[in-house]
């Protein structure tokens, strides 16, 4: 028995147009969450995500897992993944970054994380869909609620 070469093609039906990217290039002395949430201002962002960022950074602002302590350092990074859900009044990202050693820490990114040398930023827009946050008593955190077109609905 050998092994299949079978490829499957999933169609999602969904329209080119429905996503947009964004790229850029942030430069030395960048905030970074303030960029993207510029980013997100200048492209009247009503729904996006981040689908890559890539660089360092100098200095690191996170809050951490509990979202009761904040850690702020001053050291060279490397930005090892970034991922988060946008919308116009709020951005929930997360990052992970790696020291000299390779050692890795990641939190919500808070304003205050400073772009090193360079960091190459994707974010896509999603035209058909519309993010908000509202209280959930349940978990006492503002959680995403996710609205979609007439298009996505049939």
């Amino acid at each position: 028995m050998g092994i299949s070469n079978t490829i499957y093609v999933i169609n999602l039906n969904i329209k080119v147009d429905m996503i947009t990217p964004i790229a850029t290039r942030l430069t030395k002395g960048s905030d970074l969450k303030k960029e993207i949430q510029r980013i997100v201002t200048q492209n009247q962002i009503e729904a996006g995500t981040i689908a890559s960022c890539v660089g360092c950074v100098s200095k690191l602002s996170i809050r951490l897992a509990g979202a009761n302590s904040t850690l702020t350092r001053e050291e060279p990074f490397e930005i090892v993944s970034t991922m988060g859900t946008l919308t116009a009044n709020h951005q929930h990202i997360h990052i992970s970054v790696a020291n000299a050693k390779g050692d890795v820490i990641g939190g919500h990114l808070l304003e205050g994380t400073i772009i090193d040398t360079t960091a190459e930023l994707v974010v896509f827009r999603y035209s058909e869909m519309t993010f908000n946050r509202e209280m959930d008593e349940s978990t006492g955190y503002t959680e995403l609620i996710v609205k979609t077109s007439s298009i996505l609905n049939g």
